[in-house]
Formats: C-alpha cells, sequence, structure tokens
C-alpha cells in the first residue's frame, strides 16, 4: 500500500482498487474520482459512470456525516472496487457506530434510496467489530 500527498492509502491490482480516506468532506470527491476512473477504465458507459459517481458520492458522504459522530477526530474510510464480468463491485465501510437512528441527521434520509436506484443490487451490512458496509453492484454497458 502506498500513501500519496493527500494522504489517502492507496493499493491497486489488476481489475482491482483499494483507498482509504480520513472521514472528512474533502474525501468525498476524491474517493468518486477515484472510482469514476476506475470504473471508465474498466470500460464503464456514460450511463453507468454517471451511476457510479452519485452512488460513491451518497455512500462517502453518508459514512462522513453520520459514522463518527461519537469520536473526537475522523475516522477512517474504506473504498475497494473490483471487475466482475459485465459489473463493478464498489463497497464504501467505516468504523464507525454503525446505523443507528439520528434525530439530529443534517440530511433529509435520501441518500440510500438514491443509491439503490443508482445501482443493479445493493447491499448494507453492520461490520464486524462496529461500522457499516455497503455494496453496490454497477453494470459497465448500462443506459439511461
Amino acid at each position: 500500500m502506498t500513501t500519496p500527498p493527500n494522504g489517502s492509502a492507496e493499493r491497486r491490482g489488476a481489475g482491482r482498487l483499494s483507498r482509504a480516506w480520513p472521514a472528512v468532506a474533502a474525501s468525498v470527491a476524491e474517493a468518486r474520482a477515484a472510482v469514476t476512473a476506475f470504473a471508465q477504465s474498466a470500460g464503464a458507459t456514460a450511463d453507468a459512470l454517471a451511476a457510479v459517481s452519485l452512488a460513491v458520492s451518497e455512500a462517502v458522504t453518508n459514512a462522513v456525516l453520520h459514522a463518527y459522530l461519537d469520536h473526537d477526530k475522523p475516522g477512517t474510510i474504506e473504498v475497494r472496487a473490483r471487475c466482475e464480468k459485465e459489473r463493478v463491485v464498489v463497497v464504501v465501510a467505516d468504523q464507525g457506530r454503525g446505523m443507528l437512528p439520528r434525530t439530529d441527521s443534517p440530511g433529509l434520509g435520501l441518500g440510500l434510496p438514491l443509491i439503490a436506484q443508482m445501482t443493479q443490487s445493493l447491499e448494507v451490512h453492520d461490520r464486524q467489530g462496529g461500522g457499516t458496509e455497503i455494496r453496490m453492484w454497477f453494470v459497465l454497458n448500462a443506459t439511461a
């Protein structure tokens, strides 16, 4: 794993991407760009790239806003992607508080439903040891 100047950790392999960022607002754009570039290199259509970009933005934003509320400093957001036949699988994970209700939520609660609309398939899991994992499947040759 290498550490680029922006502080994110990166590991690449054949048909795989694995990066980690601090759970801060600036990480949303960086994660979106990294996964979109990965999907583009895998041959994703423009419509598929738009879906990947929006869904990754929403998933990382959710982690930034909700995962580490009870921490003094931002935790880590892990983003992994891999090619799987005619699909790209993207995982956004944190080690935060998990999926707990929030009466003071700064959002409208539309992130997960929007992600579900952008993906072929979506899974949300609690991580063993704490945190949340969002797993998203995108068809590379998607059209609107």
